[in-house]
């Protein structure tokens, strides 16, 4: 009996300490349920619905007729037939500029303001959240004060005239061939400064005894800087190119509040010729098939990105 009676509260508390293991386990869980369900329907899912759309002959409301690429031959006939240039062709030529510009222009930019602020010099305090402030500033705010700015009736070009340069022109903003590179001035400003903090972080992280090594052996600045410092700053280029691919692919907002799609829409991007398409020319199922290639880009930007990342975990 005493036996028994010794052994039950034993397996009782093994019990206990059993469950509440299990529940300690299941807890984290059962936190992020909610939200991994909201992520999988109004994420995934509406991705996979945007997919289906594109495959239908959707107008104003869904059809739910499957019509085969329909969408996408339009879309790409626009392109290569029309006479003058489509708005679709429109935007993935503006995209190119953007993004080429908007990427290079960041990634140098940034890097160079890093390399200047890695010198400890005198006010970095004071001169590191200036640069950092513009990415605390949404996209609309951005559009609005360079608008603002570039007009040449507001802005640069009318205060300089005031001071007396009347010979001075800039008007950019309102003209269609040149209209995108104040969408690439203004998303620079922007972004540059987060570029900036990126490359900053990693030049603190370096050794600083293999730079020492290395100007003992003779190594001129420039040499230390193409040789050692920037092929270990190999991953934050990686970061910073898809953070910037991103942004500059689905960039909606910008556009709209800097040059309202630009005179005839020549400041569209693919996010313009999408919404527009979609929600104000009615035709849903041409909208979804150019939402599906721009979630196509981004794949092809993310999906090797993320594989050589898997990649170098698992050396």
């Amino acid at each position: 009996m005493s036996s028994v009676a010794t052994t039950e509260p034993a397996i009782t508390r093994g019990t206990r300490a059993s469950i509440r293991g299990r529940m300690q386990d299941a807890l984290p869980k059962i936190v992020l349920a909610p939200s991994f369900a909201i992520t999988v329907i109004f994420v995934y899912g509406f991705i996979l619905w945007t997919i289906y759309l594109s495959f239908t002959n959707s107008k104003t409301f869904p059809s739910y007729a499957i019509t085969g690429a329909r969408s996408y031959q339009r879309l790409w006939r626009w392109t290569f037939e029309s006479d003058p240039p489509s708005s679709w062709y429109t935007s993935i030529t503006n995209m190119g500029i953007f993004g080429v510009l908007y990427i290079g222009i960041c990634l140098g930019l940034g890097l160079l303001l890093a390399i200047l602020l890695d010198q400890k010099i005198r006010g970095e305090g004071i001169l590191r959240p200036i640069f950092l402030y513009p990415m605390a500033l949404s996209f609309i705010v951005t559009g609005v004060a360079w608008k603002w700015f570039l007009d040449p009736g507001l802005g640069l070009e009318q205060t300089l005239h005031q001071l007396g340069w009347t010979s001075f022109h800039f008007d950019w903003i309102k003209n269609k061939d040149f209209v995108i590179y104040t969408v690439v001035i203004a998303g620079v400003w922007q972004a540059s400064g987060f570029v900036m903090a990126m490359f900053l972080a990693g030049l603190r992280g370096i050794d600083g005894e293999i730079m020492k090594a290395a100007q003992i052996d003779g190594a001129t600045t420039v040499q230390l800087y193409r040789r050692i410092v920037i092929p270990l700053l190999r991953p934050i280029f990686l970061s910073a190119f898809i953070v910037l691919a991103h942004m500059a692919i689905k960039s909606y907002d910008l556009v709209v509040a800097l040059t309202s799609g630009g005179p005839g829409g020549s400041a569209w991007l693919p996010s313009n010729f999408m919404y527009e398409y979609t929600f104000k020319r009615n035709e849903m199922a041409v909208g979804s098939a150019s939402a599906v290639i721009m979630l196509m880009t981004i794949s092809a930007i993310i999906v090797p990105y993320l594989y050589s990342e898997l990649k170098e975990k698992a050396r």
